[in-house]
């Protein structure tokens, strides 16, 4: 882990180009890894900076060497290249073999599950640290969640509530997508504790604060918060939920080559609400570019653990677990991703 360079696996896709460009800004040494050479060449050349700046590593992910060569020139892995039920396994043993912290974008519940229940005891012999879930979806609702519930106990209920608007499916999304809502055998949190089985789906409406007011929500849906969010506040139910029109929207699942100003137009409001006995407190952060956010919030991650600001101990971690929430979630909003809203108790 002597290395400066921060590796980004899935470079060349929609999210891993964002985070390459903003490291590259921040006049960080990058690896471009994947499996497309050509491409990798390609969006080295776009940077610019040339070598040691900016390497490229081509590791297919069938390839565990090429894979283990990668975090072994590398100080911090992120994995931008879902869906993460097909791809995260390899890459995250990858990290762990090859001696580097890692940070992945995943929303897919059995893929973070999978992370805290295999991965715990390798990445602390390793002397690492795993920060997994660090995306928009699950990933913000994770880290409100914590801000909001600072301070709090007795806590009934956890709901995390997503608005979304204009969302531009990448391929990548688009599969991932298909494989949360084909899943029968889903994760969820009832009654201080994980429970495994199919779901029936259901309409609920969260009342977001103004301008946006109630809307008609599809309950629960399939997010990482339920194996996130009990590990750091203790709540006896944690639910996911999606507005109902952000795939009725006609261009969701057909614009897989959009350009990227198209793909930045997303709107969003991600929400909040902690419940307790007689009363309780909400949260939401609200901007555009759900992409960019993602993007930017794992690299934030990333270079924390870079520069050595990363938990106190290895092992694997969640967004809020890995970093105090509300301070992380003012340097984000410090880089124009959101506005901010927070009850003031979490607002120092």
């Amino acid at each position: 882990m002597s290395s400066s360079h921060i590796a980004v696996y899935g470079a060349t896709g929609h999210t891993g180009r964002l985070a390459a460009a903003e490291l590259r800004a921040r006049g960080r040494s990058v690896i471009l890894a994947g499996r497309d050479g050509g491409a990798l060449k390609a969006l080295a050349g776009e940077l610019g900076g040339g070598e040691p700046a900016v390497r490229v590593h081509q590791a297919p992910l069938d390839d565990p060497a090429a894979l283990r060569a990668l975090a072994e020139q590398a100080g911090v892995l992120i994995h931008c290249a879902g869906p993460f039920t097909h791809t995260g396994k390899a890459v995250a043993r990858a990290a762990v073999e090859g001696g580097c912290h890692y940070v992945d974008h995943a929303l897919e519940q059995h893929h973070t599950k999978w992370i805290f229940d295999t991965m715990q005891e390798p990445a602390a012999q390793a002397g690492i640290t795993m920060i997994t879930a660090m995306s928009f979806y699950g990933g913000m609702g994770d880290l409100l969640a914590g801000a909001v519930a600072e301070g709090l106990i007795g806590i009934e209920r956890v709901t995390s509530a997503y608005a979304v608007t204009g969302w531009r499916l990448t391929t990548g999304a688009r599969k991932t997508a298909e494989l949360l809502f084909a899943d029968t055998q889903r994760i969820t949190y009832e009654d201080g504790a994980q429970h495994v089985g199919y779901v029936e789906p259901r309409n609920a409406v969260f009342p977001f604060p103004p301008p946006l007011g109630p809307r008609t929500m599809i309950a629960p849906v399939p997010f990482s918060e339920v194996v996130t969010v009990p590990r750091h506040v203790p709540a006896r139910r944690v639910e996911a939920q999606l507005t109902a029109h952000t795939f009725e929207e006609e261009q969701a699942f057909t614009s897989e080559h959009v350009d990227a100003e198209t793909r930045a137009g997303s709107g969003f409001t991600v929400a909040v609400q902690v419940i307790v006995e007689g009363g309780g407190a909400a949260g939401q952060v609200a901007g555009r570019d759900l992409w960019r956010l993602s993007a930017l919030a794992s690299v934030e991650a990333a270079v924390r653990l870079a520069d050595g600001h990363g938990p106190g101990r290895p092992g694997v971690y969640g967004p809020a677990e890995a970093f105090p929430p509300g301070p992380f979630l003012r340097d984000l909003e410090r880089l124009g991703l959101f506005t901010l809203t927070l009850p003031g108790k979490a607002e120092s």
